[in-house]
């Protein structure tokens, strides 16, 4: 870090718009795909259910691979991984357009799935520490559920002009949406190497001799700092249920609402995504409203996961497109809800040096779910329909709501939405944690 950033941090100000125009400008280029690409994968020859092993490749790269590039966001630092994650991303894409082109079939298009995997991953972790750690050394005290939701608006909005855009592009040729997003993460790379710089975190060099011990220290970090507390680990179970469903339902989405539309009008499925993308805003925007009324993080969670549940139900004994909508737009606003109100009370609970190594191994575990849930959703909807697909996914969704209710019964700091520690934790060891716990946690590591 150099001296002028270690002895003059950037405002709390600077670092949000900092951090809204990056999150913004890179949701903007990846969602240049996002409301076509299962119509793409169709064109390009893969069956539903082969478009869903592609897919489910794509969660199998970020479990491979979100521990060992979390070592990069916590070794050389936020900045390089967010830089890493933009050019591998752009690569895989061109490589999308290249395989369609000859008709290469599932197996290939499953390794640069693995390897667009690899490229989230690098982005996980590293944007989140990021910016809880600048926050924390501008001295800023207000509520990171709202920061954290403001930030999904701004992603919302980027997704409604990407989706929109890459649907009217993919109507003249679905490739199209393939190169736009390419040419927007050269300028996202661009921008991030002249306005991202690391904040509150130091990096330091690892060579490859050392590089083994690192994943194998960040692998602990995140048991130890993640899945060894018990709200942490049951909120990753819940999310593993609820994300093998989501990761599914998004993309299967596309062509349902056009089957039940009765049209191949690729625009529309962008103006659906769309209308995802508003949802999902209004979710956010119903944080701070709700949070005002309510004392408890984990009521959030629970409405927002009763209200998924059946509406996934719903959206699957649709018999036509107009009742499908509404139905598929409550499950996104429902995860507009939860999603920032989870980030918070992840973050009040994880001390700053291990920050992007458990958002990263949190990541890992919902992933695993996006396995398992694109192989045997995509099967069950090819072998019987769509919809009962949809239906059983809900289903197993509400399985979320007895974990997130064992989660409100432990009770703790991190549920409760207002008051002091409504704030950043502290950067300090242990920050947010009691410290009878953090030393435990810290002797864990070390045994």
């Amino acid at each position: 870090m150099s001296e002028v950033v270690a002895h003059h941090p950037p405002s709390h100000g600077r670092v949000l718009t900092g951090y809204f125009t990056l999150a913004g400008l890179y949701t903007l280029s990846a969602a240049a795909i996002w409301g076509v690409n299962t119509l793409f994968l169709l064109d390009a020859g893969l069956s539903f259910f082969e478009v869903f092993v592609a897919n489910a490749a794509f969660s199998a790269g970020m479990v491979l691979f979100e521990v060992p590039t979390g070592v990069v966001a916590d070794t050389l630092g936020r900045r390089a991984s967010f830089l890493f994650s933009v050019s591998v991303l752009a690569a895989t894409t061109l490589l999308y357009v290249a395989l369609a082109e000859v008709n290469a079939g599932v197996v290939p298009f499953a390794v640069v799935s693995v390897a667009m995997g690899l490229g989230f991953t690098f982005y996980s972790g590293a944007m989140e520490a990021w910016l809880v750690d600048a926050l924390a050394v501008t001295g800023y005290r207000g509520m990171l559920d709202n920061v954290f939701a403001r930030g999904q608006q701004v992603t919302g909005v980027a997704m409604l002009v990407g989706t929109v855009g890459g649907g009217l592009l993919g109507q003249v040729d679905l490739s199209i949406p393939y190169l736009v997003r390419t040419v927007l993460l050269v300028a996202v790379f661009a921008v991030a190497y002249v306005v991202m710089h690391d904040v509150g975190f130091t990096p330091r060099r690892v060579t490859a001799g050392e590089l083994p011990g690192e994943i194998a220290r960040n692998a602990k970090a995140g048991v130890a700092f993640g899945w060894a507390q018990p709200p942490l680990r049951l909120l990753m179970l819940a999310a593993l249920v609820q994300m093998g469903f989501l990761s599914w339902a998004f993309y299967a989405s596309q062509p349902y609402m056009l089957e039940l539309l009765e049209s191949d009008a690729v625009w529309v499925s962008g103006l659906v995504t769309a209308g995802i993308a508003l949802s999902t805003i209004a979710g956010n925007q119903l944080v701070d409203v709700f949070s005002r009324r309510c004392g408890r993080r984990t009521t959030l969670l629970l409405g927002a996961a009763a209200v998924e549940t059946c509406a996934a139900v719903a959206l699957g004994l649709a018999s036509s497109f107009w009742a499908a909508l509404p139905a598929l737009l409550l499950i996104t606003a429902a995860t507009g809800v939860a999603s920032p109100v989870r980030q918070a009370y992840l973050h009040q609970v994880v001390p700053s040096e291990q920050r992007a190594t458990v958002v990263s191994f949190d990541s890992m575990v919902s992933s695993a779910g996006g396995i398992g849930g694109q192989i045997g959703l995509g099967a069950l909807g090819e072998s019987r329909s769509i919809g009962a697909a949809f239906v059983a996914g809900g289903l197993v969704t509400g399985l979320a709501l007895p974990l997130i209710a064992r989660v409100r019964a432990l009770g703790g700091d991190a549920d409760r939405i207002v008051g002091r520690r409504g704030g950043v934790p502290s950067p300090c060891a242990g920050a947010g944690l009691p410290d009878v716990v953090a030393v435990e946690t810290e002797a864990r590591l070390s045994a």
